[in-house]
């Protein structure tokens, strides 16, 4: 968007030349083309004080593997904060699977930053002084270990471009799909926070493929009837495969009798 400084992003990682192909396609292309994002990448060794750019050490205590060592990140993060890029809102995220899992919620929070530094964890773990006194955020993309965060910065970061107003060709994209919430609209008057939901089937031509047909309704123009239809197969849907995300007693009143309405097709 003319006039509005780019949201910057600064990675910092022992493997700068991992990032060489995931930023050259799709939406953060285009977000760099547009100039709605920037993306730098620092190599942690640079910050090192060492002939052999030492970044890691044995945990204290003993056990298996290494632990990144606290100077060099503590440099690093410092070298780039220091910078006058006129971003207000820094945020210093480690990617890590001990930080909040991420949530769609966490995304829209980031989005509203204009500078984020993201530390890729590797090895065993980052020394805890970064967790504690360098890091403002620790994040997990989920329930699993990777080998580093490199793929965890990555996905963080596809997530939020898609956010950035001007990113996505229609703006109302990003409001209806998994793990958003429904608009007020969808159930007026209830006054209470609707719980997030995965989406709704979507269904393109042909209307009948090896005798499996599309439902009639999505057919009708009915969108009054559409827009329900949607909304009550999304909730069956994350009942069905996350029902960690919501609870049938949890839900509105409106999304209890809409689970209940028959429609046809």
């Amino acid at each position: 968007m003319p006039g509005t400084t780019p949201l910057r992003f600064d990675i910092i990682t022992i493997f700068p030349e991992f990032f060489q192909g995931p930023f050259e396609f799709g939406m953060v292309r285009q977000a760099l083309k547009k100039n709605l994002i920037s993306i730098a990448i620092h190599n942690l060794r640079d910050h090192t004080s060492d002939r052999h750019r030492t970044v890691d050490d044995r945990p204290f205590g003993g056990g298996e593997g290494m632990v990144l060592k606290p100077e060099p990140l503590f440099r690093a993060v410092n070298s780039i904060a220091s910078q006058d890029f006129s971003l207000p809102a820094c945020r210093t995220i480690l990617l890590s699977a001990q930080g909040r899992r991420l949530t769609q919620d966490t995304v829209r929070e980031l989005t509203d930053c204009r500078h984020l530094i993201l530390i890729c964890g590797r090895y065993e773990g980052v020394d805890e002084r970064v967790t504690d006194h360098l890091a403002t955020d620790e994040v997990s993309i989920g329930d699993f270990v990777l080998s580093g965060g490199e793929l965890a910065a990555c996905v963080l970061i596809d997530c939020i471009v898609r956010m950035v107003p001007g990113v996505l060709h229609n703006c109302r994209s990003n409001l209806n799909e998994s793990f958003s919430r429904p608009s007020a609209a969808t159930h007026p008057g209830d006054g209470i926070q609707e719980p997030a939901t995965l989406d709704h089937p979507q269904y393109t031509r042909p209307e009948n493929f090896q005798g499996l047909d599309v439902p009639p309704l999505l057919l009708s123009g009915d969108h009054q009837k559409i827009k329900l239809w949607r909304r009550r197969k999304a909730l069956e849907k994350t009942l069905r495969n996350r029902p960690d995300l919501l609870e049938y007693g949890c839900l509105s009143e409106a999304d209890k009798r809409l689970l209940k309405t028959e429609f046809e097709g």
